[in-house]
């Protein structure tokens, strides 16, 4: 078992179409290529990763109440549901961990439905706009986090 903190990246739906939905708005990166770069970079900060993602809320409700137990902090891009879900608000509360949420475009240059956000009260930082360079940023944050508690 690794003694390096373990950080949990969750994503939202549609995340799974990264590098074929909307490419000029998200890029040509596949949620894999995402995924490889975390794990690279959390090596360099000293940090594991539990890298997920789903479509379906209450999955990523379940998800989320399950690393308060193994997770020392959550990176998460809930895609749509950043604008509707109080469940995964709810859940993030309850974990009671540092949070980082991301978003790959810049969701307040955007329709104004995706100007309101109910993750953002409860996380640490956001990072939007950015690309898919915001999950390595998130990283960065969330080390920084942890090393002040």
């Amino acid at each position: 078992m690794s003694e390096r903190p373990e950080i949990l990246i969750l994503n939202g739906p549609n995340l799974n179409m990264l590098g074929t939905r909307e490419p000029e708005l998200y890029g040509a990166e596949t949620l894999d290529d995402v995924e490889a770069m975390c794990a690279d970079h959390a090596v360099t900060l000293g940090l594991d990763t539990d890298f997920r993602q789903s479509n379906f809320e209450g999955e990523l409700v379940t998800i989320i109440q399950q690393a308060r137990g193994s997770a020392s902090g959550i990176i998460i891009n809930a895609g749509a549901y950043t604008h509707t879900s109080v469940a995964i608000h709810d859940a993030l509360r309850v974990a009671d961990l540092p949070v980082i949420e991301v978003h790959i475009s810049n969701i307040h240059r955007r329709e104004s439905f995706r100007h309101t956000s109910y993750i953002s009260s409860v996380a640490e930082g956001i990072i939007v706009g950015l690309g898919t360079q915001g999950y390595v940023l998130a990283l960065d944050g969330m080390a920084r986090i942890l090393d002040r508690t």
